[in-house]
């Protein structure tokens, strides 16, 4: 079986964790192939009881929660080790099995040092922050270009894990102490925090391509999820407010080790109305009461940060731009239930930039900065649609909205989602299908 990659067609929290979870038991590897610990996955499921159990995941992959999956940390992914065993150990406290996890010895390290540079750099950037979570990111891919970065196997070595961070300091400690007036960060404060995960980490820790390769080999069927998502993307995404590393399907090819012609299926999560988090542009923002309810009604609140994010309508330019550029075959479409009891859904189908009309995203920053949404408003619905599980049973005014959007964006919408349990989907096309 090829692989199949799974990405977020809008600025980030679309469901993603959701999407996997729902491929289940027919899979047999989730890799995470980029980003780390700034941002997450909520899944949500349902117990023998009927209750519900709510599982917030930020560096693991969503696949850990389901029993026979192999999740996988893979060699794109910047790795905060505190973070790591904080989760784990908060999982197998709820009784969730996580001796499956492997990590790339190839994935980089978030030493202390690239968190505290950071939160000052974005302090000292003012008005012209880029709105990231502090959390180290991307100093860590900077290290890593950079040539300077500190990677997992590092830490088995301990004389060259030594020489890196001594060689890393020489320059941070200068714009720490010099720029930002801080301490100095010392080799061996850093050097004892990375050693006392070593023993915990060593059986973990293997070449992930290769294994991904030969479980390819067996038929086995590989998911790789994304971090983030299509305009955050590094290079894709609307830079500068992106995030460091690449979130669309093609990330999967060097940030996992796999190559392009082994990737089957691009599976991108949409979800019913556009959020964003963070700094930089949003056409289709509602700063109103209709922004205000979408926050509530949908819980718009950061899974790691806890910020409030930005709320708007359904902006299907992005949704072009996003199958275009992942080469989507499947979209899996959230948060429908959200949209009911608006007696109006207005959907943002091109954009008016300085009386220019844009069908396609901008290609300047600039006019982007400045485009209006141009609207098509569609009938709303009122009814609850949470309990349909086919298609036929959602009202007829949510299957015109759906296939206003499936028209617009120009690929399939196979799944939706009608509320945030494990089985509050309507499935139209099998994923793993035809």
């Amino acid at each position: 079986m090829p692989a199949i990659v799974l990405v977020g067609a809008q600025w980030g929290d679309e469901g993603k964790g959701k999407a996997t979870d729902l491929l289940g038991s027919r899979i047999d590897y989730v890799v995470k192939f980029n980003g780390g610990n700034n941002a997450g996955h909520t899944v949500v499921i349902e117990q023998p009881d009927g209750s519900r159990e709510k599982y917030a995941l930020h560096l693991l992959p969503s696949g850990i929660l389901t029993d026979g999956v192999t999740p996988v940390i893979a060699n794109g992914v910047v790795v905060d080790l505190g973070v790591l065993f904080e989760e784990i150990d908060g999982l197998e406290a709820r009784g969730i099995d996580t001796s499956r996890l492997r990590i790339s010895g190839d994935a980089h390290v978030i030493a202390a040092y690239n968190k505290v540079l950071d939160k000052v750099t974005e302090r000292f950037l003012g008005s012209r922050r880029i709105g990231t979570t502090g959390r180290g990111i991307g100093p860590t891919y900077a290290d890593k270009i950079n040539r300077i970065g500190i990677r997992v196997q590092d830490l088995f070595d301990p004389s060259i894990l030594r020489q890196k961070v001594e060689a890393a300091l020489d320059v941070k400690n200068e714009l720490l102490v010099k720029k930002y007036n801080r301490r100095a960060v010392t080799v061996d404060e850093v050097v004892e925090d990375l050693l006392q995960y070593v023993e915990r980490l060593r059986p973990m820790v293997t070449d992930t391509s290769l294994e991904l390769a030969q479980a390819l080999d067996r038929g086995d069927t590989v998911v790789c999820e994304a971090g983030q998502a299509t305009l955050l993307d590094v290079d894709h995404g609307t830079y500068p407010y992106v995030t460091s590393s690449n979130a669309i399907s093609g990330g999967a090819c060097t940030g996992a080790g796999i190559p392009p012609t082994r990737i089957d299926r691009v599976i991108a999560i949409f979800k019913a109305y556009t959020t964003r988090v963070g700094e930089g542009p949003f056409p289709t923002e509602l700063h109103d009461d209709k922004g205000e309810f979408l926050r509530k009604t949908g819980a718009e609140y950061g899974t790691t940060t806890g910020r409030p994010r930005r709320c708007g309508w359904v902006d299907t330019v992005i949704g072009r731009y996003a199958a275009r550029v992942n080469g989507v075959t499947d979209f899996v479409l959230t948060k429908l239930d959200v949209m009911t009891g608006l007696e109006e859904v207005p959907v943002c189908v091109a954009y008016d930039v300085d009386g220019v009309r844009h069908d396609e995203m901008p290609m300047n920053q600039s006019d982007f900065h400045h485009a209006v949404p141009i609207y098509e408003n569609l009938p709303g619905w009122f009814e609850d649609i949470s309990a349909a599980r086919s298609y036929a049973e959602l009202p007829e005014n949510c299957r015109r909205y759906v296939e206003f959007i499936e028209e617009q964006i120009g690929a399939r919408i196979s799944v939706i989602g009608v509320g945030p349990g494990r089985d509050e989907i309507v499935v139209r096309h099998d994923l793993l299908g035809d």
